[in-house]
């Protein structure tokens, strides 16, 4: 209570909704269902922000999908972070990836896994230096962004789970405008990129080496 008594009301984040609830319960109302479409869990969010798609889509990317799943579930990301790096007002996603259907219980199993990491971040998210908002240096962010989501097209173990990660650290605090964590997860997708180029120069050269 004291740590919040200092801080105006706007800046306070609710804490019995955080985020990795949000997604869980928007998940649970489709209890009687196998599969959720994707648009449907992003309806339930109330709004059709960047923050809470790349979010979203970010949770799909840690799914234990089968192999190659990632070249398709990269590519929302893709058109998410490029919208954002070319100014789009508002997200816009063709029908296709919004009908695509996930299934719940691993949903819910990877947002449950993730709920320790996430809860450092969800009790200090809070607005913070709101000039990283402005237009112009959302357009920066997204054109980040976009190079860590592509990533998470490369056949490399662990690099897209790693860039899927910091784009959900982004997401959370594009959502809170929180520019402390946005700065934190592109730091975060710098550390994959580079974990990514230093796998993908080890499997060339021992491929190299083989032939």
């Amino acid at each position: 209570m004291t740590a919040l008594q200092g801080q105006p009301v706007a800046a306070r984040r609710p804490l019995s909704r955080p985020m990795s609830r949000a997604l869980l319960w928007a998940v649970c109302r489709y209890r009687k269902l196998d599969a959720v479409p994707l648009g449907r869990i992003l309806e339930d969010q109330g709004q059709g922000s960047f923050g809470w798609s790349i979010l979203l889509f970010s949770v799909v990317n840690m799914l234990p999908l089968p192999i190659g799943s990632n070249v398709v579930t990269a590519i929302p990301l893709l058109l998410l972070t490029g919208q954002m790096a070319l100014g789009f007002p508002h997200v816009r996603l063709p029908g296709f990836i919004s009908r695509r259907r996930i299934p719940r219980r691993g949903f819910q199993r990877i947002v449950m896994r993730l709920r320790p990491l996430l809860r450092p971040i969800e009790k200090v998210i809070r607005p913070r230096h709101p000039r990283l908002f402005r237009p112009q240096a959302e357009r920066v962010i997204g054109a980040l962004m976009f190079v860590v989501s592509a990533a998470l097209f490369l056949p490399i173990p662990f690099s897209g789970l790693l860039s899927a990660f910091a784009l959900l650290v982004c997401a959370m605090g594009l959502i809170e405008r929180d520019g402390t964590v946005t700065v934190i997860g592109l730091c975060l997708g710098a550390f994959a990129l580079l974990v990514t180029a230093t796998a993908a120069t080890l499997l060339v050269l021992g491929a190299n080496s083989l032939i």
